[in-house]
């Protein structure tokens, strides 16, 4: 069985989610395939649920730029839809005096990234914010918040199906060709089907490369190499004493073992770096000695048997241990020369804030951006 759309989005992550929308509402008929039994169930909803600033990415970077851009767009989004969010602000702590220099490179940062409300935060303002926190200085940032992910996701469909986009659960492709007209997708489900269509839109996320190689007429090696970090998350089992997210200074892979709250005020933990060669889901209990040990340095009261294993997610990186961290890899037809074609690569951390931004840059490759 054959069929043709105007458009089709691969993967229905907040990303994927979020381009669907924008292209059904400039009116192109999309198609949005999920290879799952429901959306958003790896990534984009196995992480800390933060609305980021955009601090720690380096400047000019497309995870700095469209972090930025989509930050205040989420925050007018939720408000407009209805989406749960609140902005609770969070404190980047100094443990001692060594990282006082690095927390002073931080907010530089975040001002060439135009982040431009941190404030500097002593110690006995930091104590008076969190009286639990142990540290010596702080940048406060008011503009980080926590959001229902979920509820996101849901909004960006339901808005994506008003313009007339259409949702495909369990329908992973199993490959594809470049042709004259485009693409020709092959598709897996109650039955395997041929799709054609004219946009193709990779946002698989954890799947993206594996897609891009089986396109065939497309060159493998433009999607470079996959690297799986794992996240870890404990959670606190009993009532937070704090009011702010609660971040240590950065660390390499990731942010570091940071305290987030869920919106109905529950501490959670993480998520650390664990890098890891296949998806597995599975916490592993073992490594709450090294949270207990990570999260001691800012909150030493944390009680011993406080943490409990929570939930785990998968980030896709673009590069592996010791490597710089990779920026967002968005290629368009100006970089790998095929019409009509978008691969969304390493699209982790922020990319749930720099969703809408994103979602404007991949109309704007396709030349469908106003």
């Amino acid at each position: 069985m054959s069929e043709s759309v105007e458009a089709v989005v691969i993967g229905a992550g907040v990303v994927g989610l979020a381009v669907a929308r924008a292209l059904a509402r400039a009116g192109v008929e999309t198609l949005i395939l999920e290879a799952g039994e429901g959306i958003g169930a790896e990534s984009s909803s196995r992480n800390s649920e933060v609305i980021h600033a955009g601090i720690y990415y380096p400047t000019g970077s497309l995870k700095a730029r469209l972090c930025v851009a989509g930050r205040n767009r989420l925050y007018a989004y939720c408000a407009e839809h209805g989406v749960e969010y609140k902005r609770i602000g969070k404190l980047i702590v100094a443990a001692d005096e060594s990282q006082i220099p690095a927390l002073k490179n931080l907010q530089a940062k975040a001002a060439e990234n135009e982040v431009l409300d941190l404030a500097w935060i002593e110690r006995r303002s930091l104590e008076a914010m969190e009286p639990a926190v142990a540290g010596v200085a702080a940048l406060h940032s008011p503009s980080t918040g926590i959001i229902d992910s979920h509820g996101l996701m849901l909004s960006y469909l339901g808005e994506a199906e008003s313009a007339g986009a259409v949702l495909a659960l369990r329908s992973p492709v199993l490959g594809g060709a470049i042709t004259d007209n485009g693409f020709t997708l092959e598709i897996a489900g109650e039955e395997t089907m041929s799709l054609d269509c004219r946009h193709l839109v990779n946002a698989g996320g954890l799947g993206a490369h594996g897609v891009a190689r089986r396109l065939r007429g497309s060159n493998p090696a433009l999607a470079g190499e996959l690297y799986l970090a794992k996240g870890n998350y404990f959670v606190l089992a009993r009532p937070s004493p704090f009011s702010h997210l609660i971040y240590p200074m950065p660390e390499p892979g990731g942010l570091g073992v940071h305290l987030t709250l869920d919106l109905a005020g529950r501490a959670r933990f993480g998520p650390d770096v664990e890098w890891v060669e296949t998806v597995d889901y599975r916490v592993d209990p073992a490594r709450a000695d090294a949270f207990y040990r990570a999260i001691r340095r800012y909150w030493p009261a944390l009680p011993d048997g406080a943490l409990q294993p929570g939930y785990c997610g998968i980030r896709p990186k673009l590069s592996g241990p010791g490597g710089p961290a990779a920026d967002f890899l968005v290629q368009g037809p100006g970089s790998h020369g095929i019409p009509g074609l978008v691969n969304l690569f390493g699209i982790e951390s922020p990319g749930l804030t720099a969703s809408l931004a994103l979602a404007d840059l991949v109309l704007a490759e396709l030349g469908l951006g106003t």
